[in-house]
């Protein structure tokens, strides 16, 4: 195991380096350029204080110069200083990282923990009105697409309605309010997030896992186990779920991906303060090397998530040994 492992963290490196060398490249095909977005149309700036400016960052080499460039600083976790504001490019990701975990983490659990009893109550009761139902439920939630439901979240229950919050994740008036008030009042700015990035997954979900459990119980292993008298509840749960639940595992991979690269469209739909959020403004101001590192982080996060579902599977499962 520990060999596999560390296979699998070897070949993380030319997975970062290509998709890093992807997103700069992509980032210099696209029209316009740093110093026409901190200097606009400023007069008082002249052409050659903008020439200074692609010098001092080395905007003026070839591209694979700026990438070998950008490589040896990330060697030393120096992620260079952002060209919109001259600030540290890690110091603006470790702001902003806390939150994306944050609402990321809470999204797995609420999938999981809802998809979960609905796709096994859906199997056990098959072709109920139960089961019917949240059929129906898995072709809408396969239907919407995410950004026109978290828009109609806000139109409903922030603006008609006006129960929760619509953006932000705190007011900045929050630290005169006791520990338990900024906790309350997280939670009331997590509530719209949460639901439009879990949507999507808790429909994929609980369809998957409907048809792992059905899979799983129309098995001979479980005829056995009926057979010999053990009660149903004793025969789903310690049964038929323990190997269900098996391929959800690998579909965890899959879902993080999605989830991390969601964040770019759900933290700035609800002005979430977080990395997919600086990101999409580091990309709207041709900040390249913000951009570089909030790619490089994602495409990190998401490795590491597929290697822990790898590393879960065989938990779960002691037939799976990898060598």
């Amino acid at each position: 195991m520990i060999t596999y492992i560390f296979r699998r963290l070897l070949s993380m490196i030319p997975m970062l380096i290509g998709i890093s060398l992807v997103t700069l490249i992509i980032m210099h095909l696209a029209p316009g350029d740093p110093t026409s977005i901190r200097y606009g149309l400023n007069p008082e700036v002249s052409q050659s204080a903008r020439a200074k400016l692609v010098q001092l960052y080395g905007l003026d080499k070839p591209i694979l110069t700026q990438y070998v460039m950008w490589l040896k600083r990330i060697l030393t976790l120096d992620f260079g200083r952002s060209l919109l504001d001259d600030r540290p490019v890690i110091t603006k990701i470790m702001e902003r990282l806390p939150a994306t975990l944050l609402l990321n983490i809470l999204s797995l659990i609420l999938i999981f923990g809802i998809a979960l009893p609905i796709g096994v109550t859906a199997a056990v009761k098959y072709d109920s009105v139960f089961d019917k139902v949240t059929t129906i439920f898995v072709f809408i939630g396969f239907a919407t697409p995410t950004f026109w439901f978290a828009l109609m979240l806000i139109m409903l229950f922030g603006f008609q309605l006006g129960w929760f919050p619509i953006s932000g994740m705190r007011p900045w008036y929050v630290e005169y309010y006791s520990l338990g008030g900024q906790i309350k009042d997280l939670v009331w700015h997590l509530i719209l997030p949460l639901v439009a990035t879990s949507f999507g997954g808790l429909a994929g979900i609980s369809r998957y896992a409907k048809s792992s459990m059905l899979e799983a119980i129309r098995q001979d292993y479980i005829r056995t186990a009926r057979s010999k008298g053990l009660k149903e509840r004793r025969v789903i749960y310690r049964h038929a779920l323990k190997n269900a639940v098996l391929p959800l595992i690998t579909i965890l991979g899959f879902i993080l991906p999605s989830l991390i690269g969601g964040s770019f469209i759900f933290e700035t739909i609800f002005a979430w303060p977080g990395m997919g959020r600086l990101g999409y403004e580091a990309i709207m101001n041709y900040d390249y090397t913000t951009v570089m590192g909030v790619g490089i982080i994602s495409t990190l996060l998401t490795l590491v998530g597929i290697l822990i579902s790898d590393i879960a599977y065989a938990v779960v499962d002691p037939r799976i040994r990898y060598k």
